[in-house]
């Protein structure tokens, strides 16, 4: 797993094993605020490791989770000590199906055997500022990539860990692309020098703007084909024709699961268009 400092007493994590997924830690002089929790638990004790050399005898006291998905929260439970944020969109979905999914996962990765879903202990609507230790850290609702996804900007240090709101390629199955577009929106505002994307790289503030516009033209441009689409009354096999690279994203990041992503992007477009337009006046 890759360690990257990313200001002082901030650090993104990296995960090697699944989709380079991160997390992040904040040192402060009361005690660490972790930022997602990891797939495995492998990877996940690395962190717990990092931690009891370097936050003091306090240890861990909260962890933040961005969204509801396995692979930020699989590692919630190893922080045994530590009060667990989210929002209260993220925690209904836990609720409704955190163990589900847990448990299929365990059917075909049998590492995660001994994961156990832990929820959330606080959750918020809007936003929550954290004050530890001197370090000041403001959590913002930013839905789209679900219903629940929240970003977490360290301010001073000017960091924002943007969870799967930034990443190398918008992913709007499971949430609504519409708020998607504005929760970039209002990350773009955010005066961040160094953003860790829920997936991939460490980016600076030139590259985030670049992320974001990009991303909010690949977000126009998927509704845009989809409904001309549906319109010619094609079928979602022509959808496979879209490369990702016309849509203004890169098929390069994440060893090339961005293509996967994109196709199911527009296989989830289709199917809600398809809906939408089947539903009687």
């Amino acid at each position: 797993m890759k360690v990257e400092r990313v200001a002082e007493g901030v650090y993104a994590f990296i995960s090697d094993m699944y989709a380079q997924v991160n997390c992040g830690v904040i040192l402060t002089t009361d005690g660490a605020i972790v930022i997602d929790t990891l797939a495995f638990p492998e990877e996940t004790r690395q962190v717990l490791r990092f931690v009891e050399e370097h936050a003091g005898p306090r240890g861990v006291r909260y962890v933040v989770n961005t969204q509801s998905h396995a692979d930020h929260v699989h590692g919630t439970y190893l922080f045994e000590g530590a009060q667990v944020i989210a929002h209260r969109a993220c925690r209904a979905a836990l609720e409704k199906w955190g163990e589900e999914s847990l448990q299929q996962a365990k059917n075909e990765l049998p590492e995660l055997e001994e994961v156990r879903l832990r929820l959330p202990d606080l959750t918020f609507e809007g936003g929550l500022g954290l004050d530890l230790g001197g370090r000041k850290v403001q959590l913002l609702h930013v839905p789209g990539h679900t219903a629940g996804s929240i970003a977490a900007f360290v301010e001073g240090a000017k960091v924002l860990f943007a969870g799967d709101t930034i990443m190398p390629v918008p992913y709007i199955v499971w949430g609504d692309w519409r708020q998607y577009r504005e929760s970039l929106i209002r990350l773009r505002g955010v005066k961040a020098d160094t953003v860790v994307q829920g997936h991939g790289e460490v980016l600076l503030r030139g590259e985030m703007l670049e992320s974001i516009d990009t991303s909010l033209k690949y977000l126009d441009t998927i509704d845009r084909i989809v409904e001309d689409a549906v319109g010619r009354g094609d079928g979602p096999d022509r959808l496979a024709e879209v490369d990702i690279e016309s849509c203004g994203k890169s098929r390069i990041p994440l060893h090339g699961l961005v293509i996967q992503l994109h196709e199911d992007n527009l296989r989830h477009l289709y199917q809600s268009r398809q809906e939408r337009e089947a539903m009687p006046a």
